[in-house]
């Protein structure tokens, strides 16, 4: 049966690297050519890398990303089509679009500009593009037809795809810029079953791969079958080539109940091509492997891609900076993370402890600088200030802030990026430190609620295990009660609702946005609710001041998630459930 060799290219493009982009975009190409493919598609706005953001709004920026495009267009000389990502001219001329164009044999041979444009969660499409208006055209490639959509069109019933399909497409090919969130994987899934029904072709679904600020890209490129058979896939949290063989004609009769617009670009292949492997068809990792992978590419990326190659943390003996310390070394390699232990007097030794085996099990270098003497210069330099010695929140805040300036300081002279510890929980409730636990350049896991925390402390414990080492964060740190350790026998259900109990109700009150009655509705308990939704609220201010961190789930604090800090909406739980 004649079938069309498709390899679906997983990049990791960096935004403004115009360059760069086309080197990888070409490589892509050249591996595609040797492995006899028809058509090599790359990610969404793979010219600019995604997204691009006001970069849009500079005309210079615009025109360096169409000249790369040419120079992508004119390196097409082999047998190999290329779809590739940029940012082309609105229908009309009167502003841009998110576009797709199709190259061969030299040159653009055509361009599909996206129609639906996500304007939601992380994305502002609507800011800066116009959507397509122009019907879809079909490519004709290597004997195929060949249609092209982007990223939001194929989320959409009876849409660009659907049309597509109909009109005799044998395959539709989708390139993305999809970040990741939990649960991401199986929603992609159940969408592009529906929408191979509904088109009744085959749909490779082509996403990027890696780190841009806050966001992670997860790749996990789908090719599924017109059966609704998923036939490959690539690699989750890494760059791949995926190269398949799917069938084409001879025209199915159901079809061409619309015409579109017809582009042959490329004739099928004479001779014989190169012998392919089964494509590949991975099995999806676990929830935990997933968020994890997240963190470490993440991490990994935003380092790497604003030319920091060293960091430092704060290492407490704590679960959360436990965590960070894993996955920065996971991302970057021991050699390159360095801790730092900062003890006061209200330091556990067990904590002291514990900071040393994790620094020893991870193989990092681990200084200890005690800030008793800077506490005490600082609290007889605020006596007279205060008209006696700080203490309680404001000596607690105090300690934290030294902190801050010891980390900071070696941060300006050995150039390493500090790596926050603070996790989603306390982000979301304001139990941070302003200049503080929360001084720093990357907030590794900012989106991660303690409970998950825990979780995946206890999950990467296992994978050592699974490798015949010991688990990196002791069991000591995984068993004691959180605290902070800033006075006396601290804990932080003095200060927090036990976290089982608390993380439930920000979840839905953060990324579910359920108002304190919707809350109290579902079950939980009117004063937990009230207290709660007073902490998120009060603040607000805090977390517009904190450095960004990896996106794990479906409303992270940053762009998901833009609250005005003066608020004086409440929707109170006790009054509103007529408790007391």
């Amino acid at each position: 049966m004649p079938h069309l060799r498709l390899a679906a290219a997983q990049l990791d493009t960096v935004v403004g690297d115009l360059s760069g982009n086309v080197e990888r975009v070409l490589g892509a190409l050249a591996a595609a050519e040797r492995a006899g493919a028809d058509i090599c598609v790359t990610p969404e706005l793979a010219i600019t890398g995604y997204p691009p953001e006001d970069l849009l709004l500079k005309p210079g920026f615009v025109a360096d990303n169409v000249a790369a495009l040419e120079k992508v267009a004119a390196a097409t000389t082999g047998q190999c089509a290329v779809v590739v990502g940029f940012v082309g001219a609105a229908p009309g001329g009167g502003g841009l679009a998110n576009a797709a164009a199709v190259c061969a044999a030299g040159r653009v041979q055509g361009v599909y500009r996206k129609r639906f444009l996500p304007n939601y969660g992380v994305f502002d499409e609507q800011r800066w593009f116009l959507p397509g208006e122009e019907p879809p055209p079909l490519f004709g490639i290597g004997g195929a037809w060949v249609g092209v959509s982007i990223c939001e069109d194929v989320w959409f019933d009876d849409g660009p795809v659907a049309h597509a399909g109909r009109a005799g497409a044998d395959v539709v090919v989708n390139i993305n810029a999809s970040p990741y969130n939990r649960g991401r994987r199986a929603e992609r899934l159940a969408m592009l079953r529906g929408r191979v029904a509904e088109a009744g072709c085959a749909i490779a679904y082509v996403n990027q791969v890696g780190g841009q600020d806050e966001l992670v890209f997860d790749g996990d490129s789908l090719v599924m079958a017109a059966d609704g058979t998923l036939v490959a896939s690539g690699a989750q949290f890494g760059t791949d080539l995926v190269v398949v063989d799917l069938p084409v004609g001879p025209h199915r009769p159901h079809v061409v109940t619309e015409l579109l617009p017809r582009i042959v670009v490329s004739e099928p292949r004479p001779g014989e091509r190169p012998a392919l492997d089964p494509a590949p068809l991975r099995p999806a990792l676990s929830d935990h492997a997933e968020v994890y992978a997240a963190l470490v590419l993440g991490t990994r990326d935003y380092l790497a891609k604003n030319g920091f190659s060293e960091a430092v943390i704060g290492l407490s003996g704590g679960i959360d900076s436990s965590l960070v310390a894993a996955v920065a070394v996971d991302a970057l390699g021991a050699d390159r993370v360095h801790g730092l232990s900062m003890p006061s007097r209200y330091s556990s030794e067990g904590s002291r402890h514990d900071a040393g085996v994790l620094a020893e099990r991870l193989g990092i270098d681990l200084k200890v600088v005690p800030i008793e003497e800077a506490h005490v210069a600082f609290a007889s330099m605020l006596a007279p200030v205060l008209g006696r010695e700080p203490f309680g929140l404001t000596d607690e805040n105090l300690q934290s802030r030294l902190r801050g300036v010891l980390l900071m300081g070696v941060s300006n002279a050995k150039g390493w990026i500090v790596l926050t510890t603070g996790n989603k929980s306390e982000m979301a409730t304001g139990y941070s430190t302003l200049y503080g636990d929360s001084a720093g350049g990357f907030a590794v896991i900012k989106d991660v609620p303690k409970t998950l925390v825990y979780e995946l402390c206890r999950y990467r414990n296992t994978q050592a295990v699974l490798e015949g080492l010991p688990g990196p964060i002791p069991d000591s740190v995984l068993d004691k009660p959180p605290s902070a350790e800033l006075r006396p026998d601290q804990r932080d259900d003095q200060s927090l609702p036990p976290y089982e109990e608390l993380d439930p109700v920000l979840q839905g009150y953060v990324e579910r946005d359920r108002t304190a009655a919707d809350l109290v509705a579902e079950g939980f308990d009117p004063a937990l609710v009230d207290r709660v939704v007073r902490l998120v609220d009060g603040a607000e201010y805090k977390r517009r001041q904190m450095p960004p961190g990896v996106r794990i789930t479906t409303k992270a604090f940053g762009k998901d998630r833009r609250m005005p800090i003066t608020n004086r909406y409440r929707s109170s739980a006790l009054e509103e459930s007529g408790g007391g």
